[in-house]
């Protein structure tokens, strides 16, 4: 265990990587990436690890993607410290050279469901739900259809960013963005299933086959940084993303304003 919000147990050559933050629907702050950047560049490094499982604690969410208790703190010159940490999350599970699963328990959203999409296979129950959210909130979206429009096309992820909504789990099967739906209480254990059954595959064609596609999607990670970085400056400076989000913050309860 590396922290108490980013739980590891490995067996048998696959490390289950739990996000553990369940009160807040393992929505994670910077922090919580950080220690989740770690525990994906040590499994990187370790040899005894063959495949990997990302879940999230608790039946509600894999992780709601960002705590907008901690948004409501940015300004416009945060904007590229912001996006330099996802950078290195997105980077760190995509260079990842051994396979990597999700199992999908409830909501992935936002920056959560870019995440995903960055993993080799995903798995989830008919409850899931999956989106980009972030317009409804006052957070602009830019890193998140770099990925989306490589699994989905450019139409539907136009859709789904303008209007913010989830897909539940027929519609994300069909469009490809689930590769299987298993009963709730089944979905890590198949998810280790897979990943173990990935893991046993001779490696050093694995290693390189995952090398090349972090080849092909790196100069589109690249643009859509230095994108992100420029207009979650104007973003955040025009002061509408403060105010969205504390209004979300007001209307379930959240953080009181300062």
């Amino acid at each position: 265990m590396m922290d108490d919000t980013i739980l590891t147990t490995i067996s048998d050559g696959c490390l289950v990587i739990t996000l553990n933050r369940p009160d807040r629907m393992n929505a994670w702050d910077m922090a919580m990436r950080a220690k989740l950047i770690e525990a994906l560049e040590a499994a990187s490094e370790d040899s005894t690890v063959t495949s990997i499982v990302l879940t999230g604690a608790g039946e509600r969410a894999f992780c709601a993607g960002q705590d907008l208790n901690e948004a409501t703190d940015f300004d416009e010159d945060f904007a590229e410290v912001w996006i330099d940490g996802f950078s290195r999350l997105y980077r760190a599970i995509r260079s990842i050279e051994v396979p990597v699963v999700s199992a999908i328990n409830g909501v992935a959203a936002g920056s959560a469901f870019q995440f995903v999409l960055l993993t080799d296979i995903r798995i989830g129950h008919s409850g899931v739900r999956l989106g980009q959210p972030e317009i409804n909130s006052g957070i602009v979206s830019i890193t998140g259809p770099w990925i989306m429009r490589e699994v989905l096309g450019l139409s539907r992820t136009i859709e789904l960013t303008l209007t913010g909504r989830l897909m539940d789990a027929e519609e994300a099967l069909r469009l490809g963005v689930l590769h299987e739906i298993a009963e709730q209480s089944c979905v890590l254990d198949r998810a280790v299933s897979v990943a173990r059954n990935l893991g046993a595959k001779p490696k050093t064609a694995m290693k390189l086959i995952k090398r090349r596609f972090f080849e092909v999607l790196e100069p589109g990670l690249e643009d859509a940084v230095a994108a992100a970085k420029k207009y979650h400056r104007a973003s955040f400076g025009s002061g509408e993303m403060h105010a969205s989000t504390q209004a979300f913050l007001d209307a379930r309860g959240g953080r009181k304003r300062d």
